[in-house]
């Protein structure tokens, strides 16, 4: 395949790509502008009123009271320095400051899918409670990194659900990689030691490894979480590398306390939400990322294999922004 024809697929992929945001976000979209259109209809100017407004449509799209209250602000000190912005320019406005809200997942922006250079086995460690796509979210990451011609190796150490296993075991099968899994109520950390050696034993490129979703019990979740890294340090001084925490994206609020509840249980480093196109409450994302400081780096908007996306901040904005038309 020659230059332009991999640019052309690779733009096609893009194009592609952008179609499945706009649509998983669609929701979200008609539930937020329906109720910023109410706002600023007869208005000439961004006033007390209107402010009120767009502030219950951002709460209302769970973007959250702390995120919202500081994007009011923005806009509240652009208004007050240029005297001239009218309602025209607000939804322009508006997509200025929550994109200054929002950071790219460091070195990952345009990578597609690609480990960090001389990182080999790159160990990802995923956490989150069960039934938020936690299992899907892996099947799809282990898609996504073979089909850029990674060699993956799963790791069922989420072994006190054997559901969890059996459903891991599936993915595996589907994405034709290999999986490392014990019985149930075995060890975790055991499991994921073994991950890990076997990883570096097959020449793995990406080692994906599944955690138990409990949080009836933070010290217990901390306490196992910190074993099984132990103990794959003892074979990959430097992992895990990622420490990857899923978020379903349509319970709103309660992402927001069970993010909470992980970072504080173990040094989170990058998110994942989940069913974002099932939902009006996609504004949850810029609550996450504004709140906890750790970048989103994919989100979910769809059941497809390709429909786990790397998270970019200009794209979502962009999506966020522009109704399909009628």
């Amino acid at each position: 395949m020659g230059f332009f024809d991999k640019l052309f697929k690779r733009n096609k992929e893009q194009e592609e790509a952008k179609e499945v945001l706009n649509e998983g976000l669609e929701k979200t979209k008609q539930g937020f502008f329906s109720k910023l259109t109410k706002a600023i209809a007869g208005k000439s100017q961004v006033d007390a009123e209107v402010l009120d407004s767009l502030e219950e449509a951002l709460v209302g799209a769970d973007v959250g009271v702390t995120t919202t209250i500081e994007i009011i602000k923005r806009i509240e000190d652009r208004v007050a320095k240029d005297k001239y912005i009218g309602t025209a320019e607000l939804n322009t406005i508006l997509q200025e400051e929550i994109m200054n809200m929002l950071t790219d997942a460091p070195n990952l922006e345009y990578q597609n899918f690609q480990t960090p250079n001389g990182t080999k086995p790159y160990v990802i460690l995923v956490v989150g409670v069960n039934g938020v796509g936690k299992t899907t979210t892996i099947g799809k990451l282990a898609n996504n990194f073979k089909w850029r011609g990674k060699q993956v190796l799963l790791g069922a150490a989420d072994t006190f659900r054997a559901a969890a296993v059996e459903q891991l075991s599936l993915w595996a099968d589907r994405v034709s990689v290999d999986i490392v899994k014990k019985d149930m109520g075995s060890d975790p950390a055991s499991v994921a030691f073994d991950t890990v050696n076997s990883g570096v034993a097959k020449g793995s490129d990406v080692i994906i490894i599944d955690t138990a979703g409990r949080l009836h019990n933070k010290s217990h979740l901390m306490d196992e979480l910190s074993k099984i890294k132990r103990v794959i340090q003892k074979v990959i001084p430097d992992a895990p590398h990622e420490v990857l925490l899923v978020l379903d994206g349509s319970t709103g609020q309660n992402a927001i306390e069970q993010a909470k509840q992980f970072t504080a249980a173990t040094e989170v480093t990058s998110i994942a939400v989940t069913k974002l196109d099932g939902t009006a409450k996609g504004g949850v994302v810029l609550a996450i990322a504004n709140q906890f400081k750790i970048p989103v780096k994919y989100i979910g908007i769809g059941e497809k294999m390709n429909d786990l996306q790397i998270f970019n901040k200009a794209e979502f904005v962009d999506s966020l922004f522009s109704l399909k038309e009628k």
